[in-house]
């Protein structure tokens, strides 16, 4: 029998692609959130897979390591590790790829479905997380943000391109807010992140937030409180890199996170379970530099047209609006919108004080007449909650000061202004003009 060389020798070339050896590590001990391996070299960042009691493979990733032991985090609970378990790098990662056939879908951290919409497809492969962007390469905010909240449009003027943040302890109408500026923005692309809130309300934003028509334009990025610290870290990540995918297509793009605070938990107990040293209230250093480095990839981008507005909440503890981590997003955000308990106590909705809030594109997004009314409400409204306690008890004359009998005047007319239903929707230039009118200005 004749040999076919040119067959033996394709053959004899195929088995350059044979993997005869598959590296592996063991798996040495088990502490809380850390799982530490022997045996094997990985990088920081690197996937890896591991034996567990069922046969079965969890997936896992690098987050330090210590001489010749390697520190990993499950994605996913555990459902048996043993002493001597396998361990297997993953050499090359499987990316992501993106394109429009992603709106209206829900996903997890890790871009699987948790629709019943099929697998997720798609033509560009999708970074972990957005490029930075070189300062003075990014196109500034020049364009209104109209987000269909009154008190928002009139006295806090957004701006397309802006991140700001929504702080209020819980319980204050922080995440109906949060709906009702889902519902009402003018933008092509909505990304959502819920990170580390309550599973139940993730299908109640998806009913009642978004509704049908909305989730048509939206992404959904979902890790909740009963996930692991690194799925609600990898989520936040996604949805921004998603977020700035849409923007660089030439898109008006909104990105809301609820929360940021879980963000920084997150990372806290990361960190804490890799030996990292407590600072301000239990967080260690490293949360304050990954909030900058994730809050700064949104924005605009280079491109002249698109835009990525960011909304964060921020969870004050207690109400506290010393919280470190409230004090740090106050610092890196654009803006922020101040919820308080004791208006929403007093049945005020959206609990909104505008005293304590403030946009710091408002500026260059407004006209000088707008912001002038918008002053001068501001002042009426502060003017008249220092006398407030004062009037049942008889401290208040009128007549002595025009200022204050104005203010007085004008606080129910006020307090109606900067109320609304959560089915109503305010645009911008109406809610400029109602400003105007019920200060007697000419607009």
């Amino acid at each position: 029998m004749l040999l076919d060389t040119a067959a033996l020798d394709e053959a004899l070339r195929s088995l350059d692609s044979v993997q005869l050896a598959k590296v592996s590590g063991r798996l040495v001990r088990v502490s809380g959130l850390i799982l530490e391996s022997l045996g094997c070299q990985q990088q920081t960042g690197q996937r890896c897979y591991i034996e567990q009691a069922d046969g079965s493979l969890l997936e896992a990733q690098v987050v330090g390591f210590n001489r010749d032991i390697t520190y990993l985090m499950p994605f996913k609970k555990p459902l048996g590790l043993a002493t001597g378990a396998r361990v297997f790098p993953i050499r090359d990662e499987a990316r992501l790829r993106i394109d429009d056939s992603w709106l209206g879908r829900v996903l997890n951290a890790l871009g699987e479905p948790l629709d019943t919409l099929g697998k997720l497809t798609g033509e560009v492969p999708l970074p972990p997380s957005p490029a930075p962007i070189h300062p003075l390469r990014r196109r500034p905010v020049e364009e209104p943000l109209d987000v269909g909240v009154r008190a928002i449009n009139a006295m806090l003027t957004l701006g397309k391109g802006q991140r700001v943040g929504l702080f209020a302890g819980s319980g204050v109408g922080k995440s109906v807010l949060l709906g009702m500026i889902t519902r009402q923005t003018k933008a092509d692309v909505v990304v959502v992140g819920l990170i580390g809130e309550r599973g139940r309300e993730v299908q109640e934003f998806l009913l009642h937030s978004l509704g049908e028509e909305g989730l048509r334009k939206a992404v959904v990025v979902v890790a909740p409180a009963n996930e692991s610290p690194l799925m609600r870290l990898k989520a936040a990540d996604l949805c921004h890199s998603i977020a700035a995918y849409f923007r660089d297509q030439g898109k008006d793009v909104l990105l809301l996170v609820d929360s940021l605070t879980r963000y920084a938990m997150a990372q806290r107990e990361i960190a804490l379970a890799l030996g990292e040293p407590p600072a301000t209230k239990g967080y260690p250093p490293s949360v304050f530099g990954m909030l900058p480095e994730l809050v700064e990839s949104a924005g605009n981008g280079e491109a002249a047209t698109g835009s990525l507005s960011a909304i964060y909440t921020v969870l004050a503890e207690g109400d506290d609006q010393q919280d470190p981590i409230v004090d740090c997003a106050r610092a890196i955000l654009d803006g922020h919108i101040v919820l308080s308990r004791k208006l929403a106590e007093n049945g005020h909705y959206p609990a909104i004080d505008i005293g304590a809030s403030v946009s710091r594109c408002m500026p260059q997004v407004s006209e000088p007449a707008h912001r002038g009314a918008a002053r001068q409400l501001k002042e009426l409204y502060s003017t008249y909650e220092k006398i407030r306690e004062l009037i049942p008890l008889g401290g208040y004359v009128p007549g002595m000061d025009a200022k204050t009998d104005r203010a007085v005047q004008l606080a129910p007319n006020i307090e109606r202004f900067l109320r609304q239903e959560t089915s109503q929707e305010a645009d911008l230039a109406s809610s400029v003009a109602s400003l105007q009118q019920l200060l007697g200005n000419r607009g």
